[in-house]
């Protein structure tokens, strides 16, 4: 066990099963109604994308959903305490290397294994528009960050030790994942979703130890989040999984 995230304590764990049936609800149901009502919402939005409105809000699915359990069970002061943890910068060396230097070489190391480490040409014609993704990518898959680190995790290690909350969420997480293969106009619907289950499960694992020897800081699980989800690094799927 690890020290407790005190600014969750008072969201009972039961709590984590509406957070995660909430987080469902809003993803997956936003995919469900762009399936029914595609013709309507591409007339009025544009095609799916990843930078549809509707593929943000449901990325920022476990944000609000883990927000709105701090405010409903911790309040005002509760939900203060939660954001300063976005602000929480507890240095640990190591795992500072690791986020700037392992992520990209364990991408590099996929994509050699896949034969497109120097063959396959970055997909940005000018710096404007690499820089521009890349700060897009910094509000998009982070703020996932304030859902699964930020309440889910903790409350799991209440009762197990972090490296089976950190299998646990990375599950759930995974899972959470699904509708975006079932949907053309997204870059999941041409990866394998067997290897991505277990490469999240991986980066769950990886972060953990990052999460807890940072205190709790949100902020570097957010930044280990979008450095996997960096657009420059090369297309290592499914081998940066095995890496």
């Amino acid at each position: 066990m690890t020290r407790p995230v005190r600014s969750i304590r008072d969201v009972p764990s039961w709590a984590l099963i509406l957070f995660v049936l909430m987080t469902f609800a809003i993803t997956w149901g936003l995919f469900a109604g762009f399936v029914v009502f595609q013709e309507q919402i591409e007339a009025a939005t544009g095609p799916l994308s990843g930078r549809h409105p509707g593929f943000v809000l449901a990325t920022w699915a476990p944000a609000i959903s883990g927000i709105t359990m701090v405010l409903v069970f911790g309040g005002g002061r509760g939900l203060r305490a939660f954001l300063s943890r976005l602000f929480l910068w507890r240095v640990v060396w190591p795992w500072v290397a690791f986020v700037l230097l392992a992520v990209p070489l364990i991408f590099a190391a996929g994509s050699m294994i896949k034969g497109n480490l120097f063959s396959d040409p970055l997909a940005f014609d000018a710096l404007g528009s690499l820089l521009g993704t890349v700060a897009f990518m910094a509000i998009l898959g982070p703020m996932e960050e304030f859902g699964w680190r930020g309440v889910g995790q903790p409350i799991l290690q209440r009762h197990m030790a972090p490296l089976f909350a950190g299998i646990l969420i990375g599950t759930i997480w995974g899972l959470w994942h699904l509708p975006a293969f079932l949907l053309s106009g997204l870059a999941q619907s041409s990866w394998s979703f067997g290897p991505f289950l277990l490469g999240n499960i991986a980066l769950a694992v990886l972060v953990t130890p990052i999460f807890n020897a940072a205190r709790g800081s949100i902020l570097w699980a957010m930044l280990f989040h979008w450095q996997v989800n960096m657009p420059m690094w090369p297309d290592a799927q499914p081998y940066d999984t095995w890496v």
